[in-house]
């Protein structure tokens, strides 16, 4: 179950039935649990704890201390067979703590590929993170939260469970968030507040100024037109056959169970 090229400290401990795949890593005093997949080209640097059933991808980065697939912290959990997936060439920090989901949910916590979580993130149970998405230190996601692919949430932010975070949004340091975020924007504060949209960022990743436009022309009925939800909704709809990027609104406003912050 262990590949030949793998790596493994001395002092490590790792239980029977672990899969662990080529070229990974095993520092000095971590501890992997028997139902525990680690894919090829992983590194799991010293006093990181994996419990399991999880299943980590390939060409993750994981540094001390981090505890990974550990329960819940959920008073419903029982115990139940639940897991945790990690994907790929995820940068995992300090002291990052990722925990298995519920019976109540999916029974998943499903983390993407080619994200950056910094020192002393919190992952709760049941949370769906995407892609590309960089999570600052000692920012805490509690249960059932959805981080869209390209969000940034920075340093020392909360958010609320059932909260989703649009794709492509920014939030500021010490924010709270207790609604969702809609695509695309940056907000902070508390309670956080909508400031404009994410127009850097966009132009990063190679939106074009007519979409671009298109973005801040939504963000506008959204915010400042003085309609309701339900009045900008068709309108947000008619866009999206021109520009598809607008569809992420849509979505995330049908979706939502919290309300958008406003």
């Amino acid at each position: 179950m262990i590949h030949e090229t793998a790596q493994i400290h001395p002092s490590a401990v790792v239980e029977d039935g672990v899969v662990i795949g080529a070229n990974v890593v095993v520092g000095p005093f971590t501890y992997i649990a028997s139902n525990a997949k680690i894919g090829q080209g992983t590194e799991i640097m010293s006093h990181v704890v994996i419990k399991g059933p999880t299943i980590i991808g390939k060409d993750n980065h994981i540094f001390p201390f981090a505890i990974i697939g550990e329960d819940c912290q959920d008073k419903k959990y029982q115990g139940e067979n639940t897991r945790l997936v990690v994907g790929d060439r995820n940068v995992i920090r300090e002291s990052v703590q990722m925990h298995r989901g519920t019976t109540q949910d999916k029974g998943m916590t499903l983390v993407g590929n080619d994200n950056l979580f910094c020192v002393n993130v919190h992952i709760a149970h049941d949370c769906i993170i995407g892609d590309n998405i960089i999570i600052g230190n000692n920012a805490t996601l509690a249960g059932h939260v959805k981080i869209e692919d390209y969000a940034v949430l920075s340093a020392l932010s909360p958010v609320h469970q059932f909260c989703t975070i649009g794709a492509h949004s920014f939030i500021g340091g010490a924010s709270v968030v207790v609604q969702d975020v809609p695509p695309y924007i940056m907000a902070q504060g508390n309670h956080c507040k909508p400031f404009g949209i994410n127009i850097e960022g966009l132009k990063r990743r190679g939106f074009k100024k007519l979409e671009i436009r298109a973005i801040r022309i939504a963000y506008k009925e959204i915010y400042r037109s003085g309609k309701t939800i339900s009045e900008v909704k068709p309108i947000l709809e008619n866009m999206a056959k021109e520009y598809p990027s607008i569809a992420l609104f849509t979505r995330l406003i049908e979706s939502s169970t919290r309300g958008i912050i406003r």
